[in-house]
């Protein structure tokens, strides 16, 4: 089974073809429907919303802190290898990573309470994939330069190898209360079922060559690394096994995972809005503190122990005639005793990456708000009060940070929004994050009588050489919006 245990690694690695999952365009927009499942507490405007299943909200987004595809496959007259030294193995740190994640919302429905106007309930199902690998620095130079040369006496950090990804299903229900006319608060509860998941992130060890005693060079290797997944036998079964099914095998079994047939896991979201002032808000949200429990389709491998080795070792004359295979066998028994590699179907639970958002925003530019003419329920809320004034125009700035393997990762980002009445509205915003120094964002929200349209769309000077940048994302949704009683 060492051979699927490369497979999985490998294919984990492989995986990694595109940061991760900001969604500072989608936050605190709220004529987006969407943005309540960014921050369960942010504004609501209407009275019931319902998204086209699948079509609602769709994201994917990737990115590289380190090397690009550019980089490495530019015709710019540097010969390859030279680009892997200087780019790749030379370039990058251990904390340079490769990630993607990818969303699609299958259902999303809100409404406010007919007897408590106050409340807004939302409720839905959505499937998330999200995948980091950190750059084995270490290991990536053993495998370019070898253990000799320059690097005898080099101690290699075996725990460079960090690795997670998972692909989940969401059911979740979510409650927005306005408490007063300065604050909203809101929060989410979720059921996650994992399709499949795997990680590869508290390795430990180290690997050294040094000048042998009875032999040339004596090589110390300390380790204690293991590789968790679940979900993925399953998958692999169905790939190697040709039965002319292949596709409606591997239906079949999402299908039934998406529908809690995998490993299920609980979590929660949390938000505000908070009015300083008519002009100026903050707001504030957590996101999946939850977990999921593997206990179905779990393979994990390990391989720990310590030993030292100075190769196979010859006395002459004496040995002479006993050269051959068995003095190999008897150096890969030794060394397999010392370290053994062992597989296990053992439970774990797996953490959801903890996200965080915060934001201040500054509006200006007071109008007549043209939902104040055709929507009663704005006009009068439960508490007796009145409509919010309306501004054409806001500022501010925003926070978002995520844990991750090696720490939280965080992004700053300044914006800009500006709305043309009921019809349109826009959002810029300028992001700053260990992926990109200019990120320009854009975001485009169309409203058609009932039908919504959006579109956010990140990096935008990226665009103009997609194989050059460190980060891409695009976000869109069509939604049914309900401002009135019809």
């Amino acid at each position: 089974m060492k051979k699927r245990f490369l497979i999985i690694l490998f294919w984990s690695l492989g995986a990694i073809i595109l940061h991760a999952q900001n969604k500072q365009l989608l936050y605190d927009f709220y004529e987006i429907p969407q943005s309540i499942l960014v921050n369960p507490g942010v504004k609501t405007m209407q009275k019931w919303h319902v998204g086209i299943p699948v079509l609602s909200g769709l994201s994917f987004q990737g990115g590289t802190s380190g090397v690009t595809v550019n980089d490495l496959f530019a015709n710019d007259g540097v010969d390859f290898t030279t680009k892997v030294r200087e780019r790749l193995i030379d370039g990058m740190s251990k904390r340079d990573d490769f990630s993607t994640t990818s969303y699609i919302d299958g259902i999303n429905i809100g409404f406010r309470g007919k007897n408590r106007p106050d409340d807004f309930y939302s409720f839905g199902m959505y499937g998330e994939t999200d995948i980091i690998a950190y750059w084995p620095k270490d290991l990536a130079i053993l495998a370019f330069e070898g253990n000799g040369g320059n690097n005898i006496g080099r101690s290699f950090d075996l725990s460079d190898l960090s690795l997670r990804g998972e692909m989940i299903n969401v059911i979740h229900f979510g409650i927005n209360r306005k408490i007063d006319k300065s604050l909203i608060v809101g929060a989410r509860a979720k059921l996650y079922s994992s399709i499949f998941q795997f990680q590869s992130t508290a390795n430990k060890g180290t690997f050294r060559t040094t000048q042998g005693q009875d032999n040339i060079y004596r090589s110390t290797l300390d380790i204690d690394m293991q590789l968790q997944t679940a979900g993925v036998e399953e998958i692999l079964d169905i790939l190697e096994v040709d039965s002319g099914t292949t596709a409606e095998d591997l239906t079949s079994l999402f299908t039934r995972r998406v529908f809690l047939g995998g490993n299920l896991g609980l979590g929660f979201d949390a938000g505000f809005t908070y009015k300083l002032n008519p002009q100026t808000t903050i707001t504030g949200s957590m996101l999946d503190l939850g977990f999921i429990y593997n206990s179905k389709d779990v393979k994990n491998y390990s391989v720990r122990g310590n030993t030292a080795i100075e190769g196979v070792t010859v006395f002459l004359p004496e040995d002479i005639t006993s050269i051959g295979n068995e003095l190999w066998e008897d150096l890969v028994d030794e060394v397999e005793a010392a370290v053994p590699y062992e597989e296990d179907d053992g439970s774990y639970i797996s953490f959801r990456p903890l996200k965080v958002y915060g934001s201040i925003r500054y509006d200006f530019g007071e109008g007549s708000s043209p939902l104040r003419e055709n929507c009663g329920c704005l006009i009068t809320q439960g508490n007796g009060g009145t409509n919010d004034n309306w501004y054409r125009n806001s500022v501010g700035g925003q926070l978002y940070m995520v844990k991750r393997p090696r720490g939280v990762q965080a992004a700053l980002t300044g914006f800009y929004q500006k709305r043309l009445g009921q019809a349109m509205s826009f959002k810029t915003t300028y992001t700053v994050d260990k992926y990109s120094f200019t990120n320009i964002g854009l975001g485009l929200n169309f409203q058609a009588g009932p039908v919504n349209f959006y579109i956010l769309g990140d990096n935008l000077l990226s665009y103009r050489n997609v194989a050059d940048t460190h980060y891409a994302s695009l976000q869109f949704g069509f939604n049914i919006i309900s401002w009135n009683d019809n």
